[in-house]
């Protein structure tokens, strides 16, 4: 069983690391879903699967739940309302796109994401951000 705190200890610690693309080294550089690659891949090891090359706008290119689909396969589906520090939260930037963008909650009010010119930071989720969940998915082995 994997406690929900080291999770949030591990989404901690990539705070600070450069946004880069496709990447997903801790201190080097990730997008938000590398954020979440580097995640598992520190309290599981090998990721289940390997995404393949994606551009900035291939949610919308696709037109398809892309991420919860692969999130789903591998993680148990947690409805929004029962979300705990340690689970991982989709967004949509609006209500015609599927979700495009992940973090990992890390306080009931916090989470640590990776986005577009800034480096991995640990933010507020205001109203803006509440309105644009999603999906919310928890580790495999979680124990609450």
């Amino acid at each position: 069983m994997i406690a929900r705190n080291t999770i949030v200890a591990e989404a901690r610690s990539w705070i600070g690391t450069p946004y880069r693309h496709q990447a997903s080294l801790k201190g080097v550089g990730c997008d938000c879903l590398g954020l979440a690659r580097g995640v598992w891949r520190a309290i599981h090891g090998e990721e289940p699967e390997v995404p393949p090359a994606y551009s900035r706008d291939w949610a919308e290119a696709r037109r398809r739940e892309t991420l919860a689909e692969a999130a789903g396969r591998h993680m148990e589906v947690v409805d929004i309302a029962d979300m705990q520090p340690g689970d991982l939260l989709l967004f949509a930037f609006n209500e015609n796109s599927p979700a495009k963008h992940c973090a990992i909650l890390v306080a009931p009010d916090r989470m640590v994401h990776g986005i577009e010119s800034h480096a991995v930071a640990e933010v507020s989720i205001g109203s803006w951000w509440r309105r644009r969940v999603r999906f919310v998915f928890a580790f495999p082995g979680v124990e609450d």
